[in-house]
């Protein structure tokens, strides 16, 4: 009798095997992937000196926002901050997140946040400038590009009158506004 419950206990682990194993080859063949022969995605990108030169360059091919700031749309242009709030603060006072608060940003100098340790590209492109509302047009567009090795991880905003809008909020967060520019 123990040679018989010995054996429905092997065909029983057998059998459980065996279902395992023809469930495992079913589940491949439905659902089969096939590995690639170098893993990743190849990224295509080019190096370049950058600085100063390269920045005033990108500047003079985009689009002046300083027409459009007249007529922005405020409201609009709060609604475009959101996209930048979590890693920034625009309230008075507030201290900084993964980026520098931002209060009173507009016609300020660049990179001199207290307290907000700047990558050395910002800290390079920042000598004696202040955030103009073309030199913010500039970095809002694509700050990789415009500051090179800026620690800022934002893509953009593409659209001219999005960043118009921005700027025109932004310059509203601040105890004295900056003036308009002159048409």
């Amino acid at each position: 009798m123990y040679t018989h419950e010995m054996n429905k206990i092997a065909m029983a682990v057998l059998g459980a095997v065996f279902i395992l194993f023809g469930v495992n080859l079913l589940a491949e063949s439905i659902f089969h992937e096939e590995h690639p022969e170098k893993p990743g995605y190849a990224i295509a990108a080019t190096e370049s000196g950058g600085g100063k030169e390269e920045a005033a360059a990108d500047a003079a091919t985009l689009e002046p926002v300083s027409p459009l700031l007249a007529a922005a749309d405020v409201k609009a242009g709060e609604t475009v901050a959101k996209k930048c709030v979590s890693c920034h603060a625009f309230e008075k006072g507030a201290a900084k997140k993964v980026g520098p608060a931002l209060f009173g940003i507009v016609q300020n100098d660049i990179a001199v946040a207290s307290g907000f340790a700047y990558s050395a590209g910002m800290k390079e492109f920042a000598a004696g400038k202040k955030w103009t509302y073309e030199e913010l047009n500039g970095f809002l567009a694509n700050p990789k590009k415009y500051v090179k090795g800026t620690a800022m991880g934002f893509a953009g905003v593409k659209d001219v009158k999005e960043r118009a809008n921005l700027i025109a909020w932004l310059r509203t967060q601040s105890d004295s506004p900056a003036p308009l520019p002159a048409k």
